[in-house]
């Protein structure tokens, strides 16, 4: 967690001109993963002999002259709600342990494509339900920064890697803030990509119209490559857009770029140090010569509640797959009937805040509840879309901090509102459907702290102007 290594286009060009050799790069990864991975546990799964073996390969291919592709030799970590063929697909739950996916999600063909070498599946929030890794079947991730804190979620493991220097790039998903929560708070960089811009085939769902899998990395060229290469229409997955993502077109500089601070996102509950923190990252973007104005996005006070409400709906549905007969683990009970063995499975293998979000979200789908919170939550959802949309036509980025607190202790006792109310931040990009991105912007108490940047739809080069232009700063 020191220096940078270079970046991974870098590598894959040494590796490419036969400076550095493919299999001793991987090799080295590899190594370092159970000497960090025995405090920090970011992995569920690690593929040791796969991910040489293709180290091999690209290496062969080197020799003989072929062209290798832009990650060539560069170690990713994928979270394990994403499909890799033959690699275990848990979701940090029980009721999926044994399964092993028989095709890739569209993400990993993408980078496989690109020779990225894919080393391992990390542990995660059961479902992507949580933001701290402690609530999956398989034990707590912890921050490597400090082992006495959560690393976030629920992409703790992937965010763990990254910081832990275990691997270079790292596939996370994003449903209130599941990318940019492990972000912030070890202190790397990632992406929740605009709704539609990235393939969700083979991503195991949780919230349909929430999520997004996004990029994370310690630098800004490794995040906008990995998104590059991610990113675009996918026809087995029909949310995907068509429209192109202006890629390469990346203005020189802030100079001149409009940015809104939202005042809402330093409400109650923010700590000192963050705001602080955040608004001297502002200052420094204004020193370089961004017009820093105040940004005002109403009926962010709904936002909590109609995230939650919409996302637990969306996961009552689509965990009713789950049955112990066509996959994952199954409860024997001797001749109960299949009402009894659906029930015994569920009951033993959900872990609890699965089972509170299933029958919260059973309860805001039925009869007499649904048009008293469901489909207010959706109207929620419009009106705060469509305040964001005013606010960008006075400013080409907003931000605030990513997370209002410094992360809390592995351990620590809080209350589910408690535990939700962390997300306040994060989940207005995901009900409205744009991107937003965290970075890095300091350290209060030895702990990290995040800055989110948002942009509108398909504005992701936007926020990576930002970001590199601090980053350079920094």
């Amino acid at each position: 967690m020191g220096r940078l290594a270079p970046s991974a286009a870098e590598v894959a060009r040494r590796i490419a001109d036969q400076e550095i050799s493919c299999e001793d790069r991987v090799a080295s990864r590899l190594d370092r993963i159970p000497r960090m991975d025995k405090d920090v546990h970011a992995f569920l799964s690690v593929a040791k002999d796969e991910a040489l073996e293709k180290a091999r390969e690209i290496d062969k291919r080197v020799r003989r002259g072929e062209k290798v592709g832009r990650l060539a030799g560069i170690t990713i970590a994928v979270k394990d709600n994403i499909c890799v063929r033959g690699m275990p697909a848990t979701c940090g739950s029980k009721i999926l342990e044994g399964f092993r996916p028989p095709y890739d999600a569209t993400v990993i063909e993408r980078i496989k494509a690109q020779d990225g070498i894919i080393v391992g599946k990390t542990n995660m929030d059961e479902f992507a339900m949580g933001n701290t890794t402690q609530s999956g079947a398989y034990g707590p991730t912890r921050n490597p920064w400090n082992l006495e804190r959560v690393p976030g979620g629920s992409s703790g493991g992937s965010a763990a890697a990254v910081a832990g220097g275990m691997v270079t790039l790292a596939l996370g998903s994003d449903t209130g803030g599941s990318v940019r929560c492990p972000a912030s708070f070890c202190s790397i960089l990632g992406l929740k990509p605009t709704y539609g811009a990235v393939s969700r085939y083979g991503l195991i769902p949780y919230a349909n119209s929430l999520e997004q899998v996004g990029p994370m990395a310690r630098r800004v060229e490794d995040l906008s490559l990995l998104y590059e290469i991610i990113s675009g229409h996918d026809p087995k997955d029909s949310t995907t857009s068509r429209r192109t993502a202006p890629h390469g077109r990346r203005p020189a500089g802030v100079k001149g770029l409009r940015i809104g601070v939202v005042k809402e996102l330093f409400g109650e509950g923010t700590q000192k140090d963050v705001s602080r923190l955040v608004l001297d990252a502002t200052g420094e973007l204004e020193a370089l010569g961004a017009v820093v104005g105040d940004a005002r996005v109403g009926n962010l006070g709904y936002a909590l509640a109609a995230y939650y409400i919409v996302a637990m709906a969306e996961a009552s549905s689509n965990l009713s797959r789950y049955d112990g007969v066509r996959y994952g683990a199954s409860v024997e009970k001797g001749n109960a009937d299949w009402n009894e063995a659906f029930a015994a499975t569920r009951t033993e293998c959900f872990g609890a805040e699965v089972k509170r979000r299933i029958i919260l979200g059973t309860f805001v789908l039925s009869a007499g509840y649904y048009e008293a919170y469901y489909l207010k939550a959706e109207k929620a959802r419009d009106l705060i879309r469509r305040e964001f949309e005013r606010a960008f036509k006075k400013f080409d980025v907003l931000l605030g901090p990513t997370m209002p607190v410094l992360p809390p202790k592995i351990g620590e006792k809080v209350t589910p509102l408690e535990d939700y109310m962390i997300d306040v931040n994060t989940v207005p990009a995901n009900l409205a459907g744009f991107p937003a991105l965290s970075l890095p912007v300091g350290f209060a108490e030895g702990l990290p702290v995040g800055m989110q940047l948002m942009a509108p739809h398909f504005e992701e080069e936007r926020l990576f102007t930002v970001a590199a232009s601090y980053e350079v700063r920094a």
